[in-house]
């Protein structure tokens, strides 16, 4: 079972609009080294057993494709430290940052043009996805693995969790854009991540 307030709480979410673009900004620690972590992110067998199965030419340069989900060009590659791809268009790019101290620091940053997102509030449709992402690592660190990562993402347990992260994406996108533009992103965000629970 979930504990949705803690993992909730263990999450950072910023969202800031500047210079064309709209950045999403997660981090959170883990109780691992940072090359577990990025074994966990990187290792195909590995990713498959908490996110989602890959396939492509995992080498800076090459295509790689998540099942059932986008695919991207992979530009930078700096292990266990640093992983840069598109993500779905050449435009929307993810960072992933690892930083050593007591505690491994994730900080996972997804960027896309205004003119994609729409405004900050374009963070709604991405944010309770990566927090679902952070979360299953979060689970895979601790051992806690789910017999199908997919069937576990769509339960009704982790659409209870999604309803959480939606509020918590509200919450960091408040000030950045407008309250229109907000509930607009909550009602599309609530119909794609918790569509089997009415909050």
């Amino acid at each position: 079972m979930i504990d949705i307030a803690a993992q909730i709480g263990a999450t950072g979410r910023e969202v800031t609009e500047a210079e064309g673009l709209v950045r999403v900004l997660l981090t959170r620690d883990y109780d691992a080294e940072p090359a577990d972590v990025w074994d966990a992110l990187t290792d195909p067998d590995r990713l498959r057993r908490w996110f989602l199965p890959i396939t492509g030419d995992l080498r800076v340069g090459g295509r790689f494709h998540l099942e059932g989900n986008a695919g991207g060009e992979i530009l930078h590659c700096e292990p266990p430290a640093r992983l840069r791809v598109t993500f779905g268009d050449a435009t929307s790019l993810v960072e992933v940052r690892l930083i050593a101290g007591p505690r491994t620091r994730l900080e996972l940053e997804h960027s896309v043009p205004v003119a994609f997102a729409g405004s900050a509030a374009g963070s709604l449709f991405v944010g309770p996805g990566w927090d679902g992402a952070v979360l299953g690592l979060a689970l895979f660190l601790a051992g806690e693995v789910a017999d199908d990562p997919v069937a576990a993402a769509n339960s009704l347990e982790t659409q209870r969790f999604n309803l959480a992260s939606i509020e918590a994406w509200v919450a960091a996108s408040t000030g950045a854009a407008s309250f229109a533009e907000i509930e607009a992103g909550r009602a599309a965000a609530l119909a794609q991540y918790c569509p089997d629970v009415k909050d």
